[in-house]
């Protein structure tokens, strides 16, 4: 990874050698930082200190050098190659942590809860925007805050929409708790990211546009043609893929190299193509990652499945780590204006009201057509609730918003959202252990929960609808139609794509609840 593309290079009129010496000192400060966060998360994750995660570690380490370096005569030369820069951001360090989040799906969890995951992701992110957009417009009207155009509250109810639970997420998997849970939590923030990314590109499209008598309905196409068109190209790139490898005849011993070589190409192609077209690079890789891990990986060599999963996830934490660290040292270095504190109070309620309706009001959709073993209980709707980090990518689009609003809105913006991030990483992050346990959803037993998928799946992600319907039976009756198209897709997969794209046998199928070892061939995602 190029640490210098990150960055702004030094003053032009300083000499060629200390220019090398400044870049060397920078690099260096940067890569003892990471090192320093991965031994510290370490120390913490072996001490089982779950009140300062891995991730709020790398962001006060970030802030802890941030700051001694603002106080210093070295400010000048060390924020020339420290700048968090969002082009960076979104071309270098989202697209591996994107695509592993795609890749590293397990299949059975993340799919018998997938309905409820879209609500959540699709509605649920859509409803969030739209219910901060319009509460921060009203407390401007009502003078409570800094007043923003619509267009713009709407921006900053879709950036500061996208979760990053990386930390609760973390502290689920060493607490162990309910696999339906985890599965929501993550199967959300997975989608979500693409989602806000979308809106907020939808509306700062429709701010630029002078007509703004058909602004709703060129929310409604453009967001519909960013969305679907990126996740065609994401479909599309990872099943050439898959074609690819299973008749390109690679999986033999000497071109070992050149099989990995091309497997990790394919995800950067799947970003690069849909940013060219105009469209979301990261809906497109993230598709790209979840149909590359079903049916390109069984037509690797035992060899390269290795190195792609070691691969992947290596990059995707050092993504990560980097990540915060960069923001914690650039939200120590960077100018914020901290003038408008109503707007940033009101602002930290409004969007608990908002994730408070997400979470909430999709859960009762959800709810309405599943049976009674298969409900969101409430304590798990409010862990939905309380995992509601905001991270990294509201952070970069908060920072590109600074580039396209007026200096005023765009620094009143960001100067919101670090704050919030701060808050949220910190003190979220850091109770989340203690919200599992009032909760009492810590330990709830992983072999009982994978033995009542094995009773109560039904090969798809809406549950089986029990006679005698409520007055909801229209709304039921429909779903219940959904649910047969979504299992005719899932025999068209298991009977049609799993043995086009893949050389799967009869009796290569995997049981994804049980071993996590790597295999040769997979099954197809609905024979559970």
């Amino acid at each position: 990874m190029n640490s210098t593309a990150a960055v702004v290079s030094p003053a032009a009129d300083a000499p060629p050698g200390k220019e090398q010496q400044a870049a060397g000192v920078g690099i260096l400060l940067q890569i003892s930082m990471l090192v320093l966060s991965f031994v510290l998360g370490h120390v913490l994750r072996r001490h089982r200190f779950y009140y300062l995660p891995e991730a709020s570690a790398s962001l006060l380490i970030g802030l802890l050098v941030g700051g001694l370096a603002n106080i210093s005569d070295t400010e000048a030369n060390i924020r020339a190659w420290f700048n968090f820069h969002e082009e960076f951001f979104f071309l270098f360090l989202l697209p591996p942590i994107i695509f592993q989040s795609g890749f590293s799906l397990s299949p059975k969890p993340f799919f018998s809860n997938f309905g409820a995951i879209v609500t959540f992701a699709i509605f649920g992110t859509f409803i969030a925007a739209i219910v901060t957009g319009i509460l921060v417009y009203l407390g401007g009207l009502t003078f409570l805050m800094y007043k923003l155009p619509f267009v713009e509250c709407l921006m900053f109810g879709a950036l500061i929409s996208a979760t990053d639970p990386v930390t609760v997420l973390s502290i689920f998997q060493e607490l162990g708790t309910d696999v339906n849970l985890y599965a929501l939590v993550f199967g959300e923030s997975v989608l979500n990211d693409a989602m806000a990314i979308s809106l907020y590109r939808t509306m700062s499209s429709v701010r630029s546009n002078t007509s703004s008598g058909q602004n709703f309905f060129l929310i409604i196409v453009q967001f519909l043609e960013t969305f679907v068109g990126s996740m065609s190209a994401g479909v599309g790139v990872g099943f050439i893929s898959a074609l690819l490898f299973k008749y390109a005849g690679l999986d033999i011993e000497n071109l070992h190299n050149l099989e990995s070589c091309l497997f990790v190409l394919f995800p950067y192609f799947s970003y690069m193509l849909a940013e060219g077209l105009g469209l979301s690079g990261i809906v497109s890789i993230l598709f790209t990652g979840i149909v590359m891990k079903h049916y390109t990986y069984s037509n690797l060599s035992e060899n390269s499945q290795r190195f792609a999963s070691s691969f992947f996830h290596l990059i995707s934490s050092l993504a990560e780590t980097f990540v915060f660290i960069y923001m914690g040292f650039d939200i120590a270095m960077e100018e914020h204006s901290w003038s408008h504190i109503g707007f940033i109070f009101f602002s930290i309620i409004f969007i608990v009201i908002a994730r408070a309706a997400n979470v909430f009001s999709c859960a009762y959709l959800v709810n309405l057509v599943r049976p009674v073993h298969r409900k969101i209980p409430m304590k798990h709707q409010k862990a939905l609730w309380y995992s509601g980090l905001r991270g990294a990518m509201a952070f970069a689009l908060a920072l590109q918003s600074v580039h396209e609003l007026p200096e005023g809105h765009g620094k009143t913006i960001f100067s919101t959202t670090t704050a919030i991030v701060v808050l949220t990483v910190l003190l979220i992050g850091g109770s989340t252990g203690t919200m599992l346990e009032r909760l009492e959803v810590v330990g709830d037993g992983h072999s009982n929960e994978l033995l009542s998928y094995e009773e109560h799946h039904d090969g798809y992600v809406a549950p089986t609808f029990e006679e005698g319907a409520s007055s909801e039976s229209n709304l039921k009756t429909k779903l219940k139609e959904f649910h047969k198209t979504a299992t005719s897709f899932s025999e068209l997969d298991k009977n049609y794509l799993t043995p086009f794209f893949t050389s799967q046998t009869d009796d290569d199928d995997l049981d994804f609840g049980g071993s996590t070892s790597h295999q040769s061939r997979r099954g197809g995602f609905y024979d559970l």
